[in-house]
């Protein structure tokens, strides 16, 4: 189920932290991948958006197998759902791009699970279909830029029919060490994160080494 923020703040260091070196410092401590955030029950399985350097990213915040809390209805029980971090819906540049990401990460899952591009919804589509609360994402940025949830899963078919194999986003040619909030080039440091995590009351937070 695909999700957008709401709000106009591009960059990954909102929604994801602590800082890992590439998301960059959120002086208010207030992003969403920690217990309550903000006060409110939310946990989405990812979130695409800009780190500091202003390349496009995708962080992954729950094992993608984990039950997330993020449609307001049925769907957290059967759905993936990930956040794309919204700008001021005008920049033609930046919507492409994570756009472009975010077709290639439903691909990548769609390819691990099993799944077709006709598993793959809107928000908006899981309250048409009772299974999410009431709102208008991604179809009211989408619609902005000539785009639909139809041709995203348009673009997602042609993504898996391209015959060879969908990875998730480069790292640069390093091997990582992945904890579900950051992404790790030394070992030490995904283990640090872990233990931060598991203090903060992620009891589940693993490390995975690809």
């Amino acid at each position: 189920m695909i999700h957008t923020t709401w709000s106009n703040i591009p960059n990954l260091k909102r929604y994801v932290g602590p800082d890992d070196g590439l998301l960059g410092k959120n002086p208010y401590n207030n992003h969403w991948n920690q217990p309550r955030p903000d006060g409110r029950q939310v946990c989405v399985h990812a979130f695409i958006g800009k780190l500091k350097d202003g390349s496009i990213a995708t962080y992954q915040t729950l094992p993608w197998n984990h039950r997330g809390w993020h449609a307001g209805g049925d769907a957290n029980n059967t759905h993936i759902g990930f956040e794309i971090c919204e700008d001021n819906l005008t920049d033609k540049t930046y919507f492409n791009k994570v756009y472009k990401e975010a077709v290639e990460l439903c691909a990548y899952l769609c390819k691990q699970y099993k799944l077709t591009e006709k598993n793959i919804i809107g928000h908006y589509e899981g309250y048409q279909k009772k299974i999410a609360s009431n709102h208008g994402d991604p179809r009211h940025w989408f619609s902005k830029h000539g785009k639909s949830m139809a041709t995203f899963r348009a673009d997602v078919k042609k993504e898996l029919a391209k015959g060879t194999r969908t990875s998730k986003p480069s790292t640069g040619g390093k091997k990582l060490y992945r904890v579900q909030i950051g992404a790790y080039s030394v070992k030490a440091n995904a283990d640090k994160q872990l233990a931060k995590a598991k203090k903060a009351g992620f009891k589940d937070a693993f490390v995975k080494y690809e």
